[in-house]
């Protein structure tokens, strides 16, 4: 079957992107390309929906579906508000359909969106967390990891784990990368595994650098840098409202807004289109190839952008 693929990255987290209808195969689909194509962390499938503009599934290189994607669906507002030409939609995802937003550019040339990211659970459950008898962990060390790095555990809905750390475990990624494989191979507490989020504070906002679940060590996560984003105004480290929050991968700005036990969360950054492909999918990796592909030229601008935010990050990737 020959499909039309267009090569997207938020963030550079990077992803095959394509509309279809709903089928069994995507996982396969999924392993297949990124077998293909070594520098995706998945695809990003844009399917019809009756509630909202569009819906969206997110397999990851190892064809395990997660329930989203804040940087995937950045690139899948665009899509959707440049084929319908709207300035706005509503995007169904596993778990809630969430607003998405045309925003005014990051940088000249850099087509950028907002999207809501809902919704938040402390829950251990949610995640799910096994931990003793604790039905939420919020900023408290794991004896068992560390008696110095405060960790909490949220849902949004993604799992995550997130650490707050010294500048030293930002640049020795490997207490980040044991752990990370750790709850993400055979362990008593993470049963789906979980992404690890390691954050540090710079000075115009965090640092974050996440192992993702299904991927491993990623360019950026949106869901973890927005999580992140919201940990760290809760332990202080940023004030209410937007946080600039810098990953190996470049910049994006995360509003996160309180009221009571009301918690808005919000993640603006790149939609960046790399390519168009033109691709036949076959049973089997042998006989699947690309049979063209077509450069967009805006990775241009975008590095021209990372080269401009690199000041805080750089130390660190």
């Amino acid at each position: 079957m020959e499909m039309t693929l267009i090569k997207v990255h938020g963030s550079m987290n990077t992803f095959y992107m394509f509309e279809g209808e709903e089928r069994d195969d995507y996982a396969r689909l999924a392993i297949q390309l990124s077998a293909l194509d070594k520098k995706i962390d998945g695809i990003l499938v844009i399917l019809p929906s009756a509630v909202a503009h569009a819906k969206m599934r997110v397999f990851n290189n190892d064809g395990s579906e997660a329930s989203m994607c804040g940087n995937g669906l950045r690139c899948v507002a665009r899509y959707v508000c440049e084929r319908d030409n709207v300035q706005e939609a509503v995007i169904e995802t596993m778990k809630a359909s969430l607003r998405v937003k045309k925003e005014e550019t990051l940088n000249e040339g850099i087509e950028t969106y907002a999207v809501e990211i809902s919704p938040v659970s402390f829950s251990l459950s949610s995640l799910p967390m096994t931990y003793l008898d604790h039905t939420e962990w919020i900023q408290k060390p794991l004896p068992f990891i560390s008696e110095e790095i405060p960790f909490s555990a949220v849902s949004v809905p993604n799992p995550h784990l997130i650490g707050i750390v010294p500048e030293e475990l930002q640049k020795d990624t490997s207490h980040q990368q044991k752990w990370a494989q750790q709850f993400n191979g055979e362990n008593k507490y993470f049963p789906d595994g979980v992404n690890v989020s390691y954050v540090t504070p710079v000075e115009r906002g965090i640092f974050v650098r996440t192992y993702e679940r299904g991927v491993g060590f990623t360019n950026a996560c949106g869901t973890a840098m927005t999580a992140s984003a919201l940990i760290s105004c809760m332990a202080g480290l940023v004030p209410f409202g937007e946080v600039s929050v810098y990953n190996p991968g470049g910049l994006v700005k995360c509003s996160v807004r309180k009221e009571g036990e009301t918690i808005q969360l919000q993640l603006t950054g790149n939609a960046t289109y790399l390519s168009t492909s033109k691709f036949e999918w076959a049973d089997d990796l042998v006989n699947s190839r690309m049979i063209s592909t077509t450069d967009l030229k805006e990775q241009q601008r975008y590095e021209k952008f990372i080269e401009e935010v690199t000041l805080f990050s750089s130390q660190y990737v």
